[in-house]
C-alpha cells in the first residue's frame, strides 16, 4: 500500500509541476507576443480574450482572462535568466519542471508579493509550511 501511495503522490507532483511549467511556458509566449512590437492600447486585452476563448473552447476551464495575465506575470517574475542558461535554451517542459516545485495556486499568491528577494524567501521556506502574506489579511499556507 505504502508503494502505490507512494507512486499516486510522486505522479501527481509530476503532473503538478509540468502544468506549473507550462502556465510559465503560456506566459512566455504572451510576452513574446506583445513584444513584437504589436503592444499597444488594447491590444493586451483583445490577445487576452482571444487566448482564453481559444483555450478554454480546446481544454477547458483555467484560461480564463485574468488566469492568463498571472501567467504572464509569472514568467516576468521568473524570467529566463533566473533559471539555468541550459534548461532555458531547450525549452524542455520536463526539465524546466524540476524549478517550479510549487503549486501553480502557490505561485499566484507569490506573485503578489513585490520584492523579489521576498518572493524567493517565501519560495524556499514553503516546502517547510512557510505563509506567505502580501496583505495582512492574507496569510495562507503555499502548499
Amino acid at each position: 500500500m505504502e508503494l502505490l501511495d507512494a507512486a499516486r503522490q510522486a505522479a501527481a507532483g509530476s503532473v503538478n509541476a509540468l502544468m506549473t511549467t507550462s502556465y510559465w511556458e503560456i506566459g512566455r509566449r504572451i510576452v513574446q507576443a506583445e513584444q513584437k512590437g504589436r503592444r499597444r492600447a488594447g491590444y493586451g486585452e483583445q490577445l487576452m480574450a482571444r487566448l482564453s476563448a481559444g483555450l478554454t473552447a480546446r481544454f477547458g476551464r483555467g484560461f480564463s482572462p485574468d488566469n492568463l495575465e498571472n501567467m504572464r506575470r509569472f514568467f516576468a517574475a521568473y524570467p529566463l535568466e533566473a533559471i539555468s542558461e541550459t534548461l532555458s535554451r531547450k525549452f524542455d517542459l520536463s526539465e524546466l519542471a524540476l524549478v517550479f516545485r510549487l503549486l501553480w495556486s502557490a505561485y499566484v499568491r507569490l506573485l503578489a508579493v513585490k520584492d523579489d528577494h521576498t518572493r524567493r524567501f517565501y519560495e524556499a521556506e514553503a516546502p517547510r509550511g512557510a505563509r506567505c502574506a502580501s496583505s495582512k489579511a492574507d496569510r495562507q499556507p503555499l502548499l
